[in-house]
């Protein structure tokens, strides 16, 4: 089998990819290990950026999405009982959406099919070859039978896991990391929002965010050990342990029912150079994890398609590889950034197990300092509802 562009991993990122690509007649196929329930029962953010909306629209995906989302103009931050909001629109004149990623998932599956493009399912043992030289390739099992795919790109969109950012070889890579001392125990309810807006809480006891996928389904958070497990956590102990973290007027307006999911997720940054090795391309999760303060993971996926996916329409339409011998550069300018918001936005609002009494009473002033001034609450509005490409 031939295509012009191999995608490996059929998540949002390589969805979004395949399909903006399609759109400009050019051929992708897109190798993805697990079923398409298996992606589709995965949990993950649901705050779009305005870049990712854009993109959602552009890649003829962003019907349901723009009558179903709910569009959030600021957030809430609050330490202790102090609460106090921050106005995106007033700083940027644009808002946020929150759509789950599980919807955005969906949608461009159902483009994808309608599109008849090609998917395969349950592709094990996937090995790339020859990224680097003139005749990339993929080998892959289906059913125990070893397929070859050629192309003229491979894009990586397989995660922090996947195989991808693996091929690229250590004497090319560098990786940089931090990993944070705690975790996020989250549950799902089928319970309306707690607020209007998202709550971001610090507390003595530990963060806290109050978040929703729609009028009656609500995500929740709490800042956990590491070594805690979902199973320690029962929804009585997790609903009292979220009142003790946001303020009192939100935890007496707090409705509680069973939790239909509920998970931990570790904390970490994650950035590998370069994002390119030849003619291997690396996209979101495969190059760079954030903690989700700040919900970047999906939306800084999005910027990398954004770039790649202009550079590879300017390769076949202009025959200029201007946009793909700059990817990496372009991309990790992007990734760096938010890389940096996340990381601040994660140290402001925790607390660590080292934290010294000095170290507490900076967080405390940083956020005042955050709720009394204009310009802080403007560079954090940028920050949030994205930077541009």
């Amino acid at each position: 089998m031939r295509t012009q562009v191999a995608i490996i991993g059929g998540g949002p990122s390589g969805l979004l990819l395949g399909q903006l690509l399609h759109r400009q007649g050019i051929d992708t196929v897109i190798l993805e290990r697990k079923t398409k329930a298996y992606v589709l029962s995965r949990i993950r953010a649901g705050i779009l950026e305005v870049g990712m909306v854009k993109l959602m629209r552009e890649a003829g995906v962003g019907e349901r999405m723009d009558r179903e989302c709910f569009v959030h103009d600021g957030t809430l931050i609050s330490y202790g009982d102090d609460l106090f909001g921050i106005n995106f629109k007033e700083y940027t004149n644009t808002s946020v959406v929150v759509y789950g990623q599980t919807e955005v998932t969906r949608d461009l599956y159902a483009a994808r099919e309608a599109a008849g493009a090609p998917i395969i399912y349950n592709a094990s043992d996937v090995a790339i070859h020859d990224a680097d030289g003139q005749t990339p390739h993929i080998t892959y099992r289906v059913d125990g039978m070893e397929q070859r795919l050629d192309c003229d790109f491979i894009a990586g969109c397989d995660g922090f896991h996947g195989i991808s950012r693996q091929t690229i070889p250590l004497s090319v890579r560098r990786e940089y990391e931090k990993v944070y001392p705690f975790g996020w125990l989250g549950i799902l309810s089928q319970t309306p929002p707690v607020n209007d807006e998202l709550i971001y809480a610090s507390s003595e006891r530990g963060f806290a965010l109050c978040s929703m996928r729609n009028a009656n389904l609500s995500r929740y958070y709490i800042q956990c050990s590491l070594s805690d497990s979902p199973d320690d956590w029962s929804d009585t102990a997790f609903w009292d342990e979220l009142r003790r973290r946001i303020p009192a007027s939100q935890a007496e307006a707090l409705v509680t029912g069973p939790s239909i999911e509920k998970s931990i997720a570790p904390l970490r940054s994650f950035v590998t150079e370069p994002m390119r090795w030849g003619r291997l391309f690396l996209c979101g999760d495969a190059a760079h994890i954030v903690p989700p303060t700040g919900a970047k993971g999906l939306n800084t996926a999005a910027s990398d398609v954004h770039y790649l996916y202009h550079g590879l329409v300017q390769h076949y339409r202009d025959g200029d590889d201007e946009g793909i011998e700059r990817y990496s550069e372009r991309a990790l300018a992007r990734v760096w950034k938010a890389e940096r918001f996340s990381w601040w936005f994660t140290n402001l609002m925790h607390r660590y197990p080292d934290q010294s009494e000095f170290d507490l009473k900076m967080q405390q002033a940083e956020i005042a300092f955050l709720r009394d001034n204009h310009n802080a609450q403007s560079v954090m509005a940028q920050n949030y509802v994205g930077l541009p490409y």
